[in-house]
């Protein structure tokens, strides 16, 4: 059974508490399944002082991963062996939310081409977490929110939109997420892969990541609260 990469956001400041439920996770997984967890963070120095001021255990410190814009291609490829074999990672930067404009982008992006879980620890905004568990670049990424309601402007502005060949980011109520994706496979002409972000934080999260057809086919319940990522249009790549 494959591992989970978790994302762990933390306080921007170095005063504020670590949010409980990620305090909670870490704690239990350092106590009860220390032996197949790795704890990955951006700056050692900042980061293991944080860990301490939050009160997590002071001896795993010395153990944890150097994950930053120097290393993240190493370490990538040998994070993601280690979740294929059952380990779990718990991701966390240097202040603020993992692989939001930061390299962890990458290490997502390899979990969802291998089919690896990738989730988070609570976090406030659903825009830049959605991003985020995107795996998609979005160094500069489109938000358009809600679409219009008369099918006219709606079907209009979809293939506005889809012109856009940045990272495109999209909500709407629950009760349109099928309406959505239907339109989503008849106005997309070029092949661009999409995410759907799921009842993001909650007990039914679910993310699903492809074409717009296998999302489709793959959804069960079509009235869920959502999140939808149209990927860039870009042979280039990048770590953010």
């Amino acid at each position: 059974m494959k591992g989970i990469l978790t994302l762990v956001p933390t306080p921007i400041d170095e005063v504020n508490p670590l949010e409980e439920v990620a305090f909670n996770q870490l704690k239990d997984a350092y106590e009860n399944k220390k032996e197949k967890t790795i704890f990955a963070i951006e700056d050692l120095k900042a980061g293991r002082r944080r860990w301490i001021r939050w009160g997590l255990p002071r001896d795993i410190v010395n153990d944890f991963v150097l994950y930053n814009e120097h290393t993240y291609e190493k370490e990538s490829v040998a994070l993601l062996d280690y979740l294929k074999k059952g380990f779990n990672v718990f991701l966390m930067s240097d202040g603020g939310l993992p692989a939001f404009c930061d390299p962890g982008r990458q290490l997502v992006d390899l979990c969802h081409k291998s089919r690896v879980r990738v989730t988070s620890t609570p976090f406030p905004h659903s825009i830049s977490l959605a991003l985020a568990l995107s795996g998609f670049s979005h160094k500069s990424f489109w938000f358009e929110g809600f679409l219009p309601a008369k099918k006219e402007f709606r079907e209009q502005r979809w293939k506005e939109l889809l012109q856009n060949e940045a990272t495109l980011v999209l909500m709407d109520t629950p009760y349109r997420l099928g309406k959505t994706l239907g339109e989503l496979k008849t106005f997309l002409k070029k092949k661009r892969d999409v995410f759907l972000a799921l009842d993001l934080n909650s007990e039914t999260e679910e993310l699903m990541r492809g074409g717009a057809n296998q999302l489709i086919k793959n959804l069960k319940n079509k009235k869920r609260e959502f999140v939808l990522i149209i990927a860039p249009f870009s042979k280039k790549d990048s770590p953010f």
